[in-house]
């Protein structure tokens, strides 16, 4: 068994690099030097959640706006309950996913993940 250089089991780390979405990403990032891995999982969980946080409050920016915000909020309440349930469903699914050693790479995240941790 890998480990990391918090001297635990790689899988653990990575899927603590999900926890906090880009916060523990970026923090498992920063601190994992050597393991790829590890890199790899804390980079996509930083890139993931940190375009669903942004496209959230884009939008929550957006529909806070006089009138045309709140006619626009009529049309993207249902939309933002179902991106809240995308952030927490690929939370779950991403931690138990790389607890179990397996390195699923997100469409177009993953691949720009990828690449940044194989140079």
């Amino acid at each position: 068994m890998n480990k990391s250089i918090f001297g635990l089991n790689e899988n653990i780390v990575a899927a603590l690099s999900y926890v906090l979405g880009p916060l523990s990403g970026l923090f498992v990032l920063v601190a994992e030097r050597e393991n790829k891995n590890v890199r790899f999982h804390a980079l996509q969980s930083t890139l993931w959640f940190l375009f669903l946080w942004v496209v959230y409050w884009v939008v929550g920016l957006i529909t806070g706006l006089p009138l045309i915000g709140w006619l626009l909020s009529i049309v993207v309440w249902p939309v933002m309950w179902v991106w809240r349930l995308l952030f927490v469903s690929s939370k779950i699914f991403l931690i138990l996913r790389a607890a179990l050693g397996h390195q699923f790479k997100l469409p177009y995240v993953g691949d720009v993940a990828l690449n940044q941790v194989s140079k």
